[in-house]
């Protein structure tokens, strides 16, 4: 992409305008210029579906559809044909077409101006590198290449009068045996172009794949001092959260909703899909008694962040947003940040998601502040680094409200 697709106005100072840009988003945001930080941004479920239908044309990558609105509807489950068995089939599409170091730094640096247009001040996206070397792709050369998307990107943003950091967070699996391999290759890319990358995650199936069978990629990691989130309390319940924080000690947890399964109602556990309903009929009732249990209340005390994904959670982990427990998870003192987790796939921006939060929940500024402060202080950087971030995320807030 050339500098003059970048347009040269802008809604506000620090969020400039691209062609295109953001793509999922209503043409007027009532949040679009709030300041953000993204934590949960998946790079291959973020493709745009021209992007997808031209880079899999190239690479020989066969799709569902040709049609760009009728493949978004079918990745977001509007369309059903063909039908799937695993949601992780999706992405084995994506990643097919993301093959080459071109189509890589494509993508890294198409998201970068989706994540700006959004607002997006700092932003980590995480992706695999074992789903991108099915023809040969080194590794390494795989991570440098989404450096350089993301290097790209950036500059085409200053080019643009706006500012954005991005930075890469590279994905173990937890249904591979490769994560010790992948650990590695963080601990010897860590701090090379620029800082590109900022820490490893742990991602997949989580059900049936614990993350006691991984201690040995986040021991290495700690040894090393290179911060690490991991994927919990999505598609399992407070044990996986457990094992997450009390064995691997991550920073933040990817999701963590189902950590509200460790809270009881009145002596019962709550269920994450009922959580909002019960809590709501017992206070209508006059009565709802609220406890953590230890691991909730361990992930209170220590205010280790939540990374939440509404719009994504709200087809599976929950039905429907209503049933989300973000509010009620705030409410109880954990620590809340919103997120995009697939933007492509989910058809939805952090933009979207303030929309949505507000008009379900009731949230305004101030919540959204909240959150976006905790984003910029769980940031995968130096203390020095993260606290420039929360100056700017804090002076944007000011603007924002005046």
């Amino acid at each position: 992409m050339s500098g003059a697709e970048a347009a040269s106005a802008s809604p506000a100072p620090g969020v400039p305008v691209f062609a295109g840009y953001p793509r999922w988003s209503q043409p007027s945001e009532p949040y679009a210029t709030f300041p953000k930080v993204t934590l949960h941004d998946h790079l291959d479920g973020s493709l745009r579906p021209e992007t997808l239908i031209e880079l899999a044309g190239r690479q020989g990558v066969t799709l569902p559809y040709d049609d760009p609105e009728k493949l978004t509807k079918w990745f977001t489950g509007e369309i059903t044909v063909p039908t799937i068995e695993n949601w992780d089939e999706k992405f084995g599409l994506t990643t097919r077409a993301m093959q080459t170091e071109e189509s890589i730094v494509r993508v890294a640096r198409e998201w970068v101006l989706e994540a700006a247009a959004d607002g997006v001040v700092y932003g980590e996206t995480r992706w695999a590198p074992e789903k991108h070397i099915l023809e040969g792709l080194p590794l390494r050369v795989a991570v440098e290449a989404v450096a350089a998307g993301l290097a790209e990107g950036e500059a085409l943003v200053a080019a643009a009068g706006g500012s954005i950091r991005a930075r890469q967070l590279i994905c173990g699996m937890r249904t591979s045996t490769l994560s010790f391999e992948i650990a590695r290759l963080v601990v010897d890319t860590y701090g090379e172009w620029g800082g590109s990358v900022a820490g490893f995650d742990l991602a997949g199936a989580e059900d049936g794949f614990p993350v006691r069978h991984h201690l040995d990629a986040t021991t290495l990691l700690e040894r090393e001092g290179i911060p690490f989130t991991i994927h919990t309390g999505e598609a399992d319940g407070e044990h996986s959260v457990w094992e997450t924080v009390h064995l691997a000690h991550a920073l933040r947890l990817g999701h963590g909703v189902r950590v509200i399964e460790d809270v009881t109602l009145n002596g019962r556990p709550l269920g994450v899909k009922t959580a909002v309903r019960d809590v709501a009929a017992a206070r209508s009732a006059g009565g709802a008694s609220l406890e953590l249990g230890r691991t909730a209340q361990w992930v209170v005390d220590r205010r280790i962040p939540l990374e939440v994904c509404v719009t994504s959670n709200a087809g599976g982990v929950v039905d429907g947003v209503a049933n989300h427990p973000i509010d009620l998870l705030r409410e109880l003192g954990f620590t809340v940040t919103v997120n995009p987790d697939n933007r492509g796939m989910s058809t939805t921006s952090i933009s979207a998601e303030m929309r949505t939060i507000e008009a379900e929940f009731g949230w305004g500024p101030a919540e959204f502040a909240e959150a976006e402060y905790a984003a910029a202080e769980a940031a995968f950087l130096p203390r020095a680094e993260r606290d420039a971030l929360l100056a700017r995320v804090e002076a944007g807030v000011d603007a924002f409200v005046r």
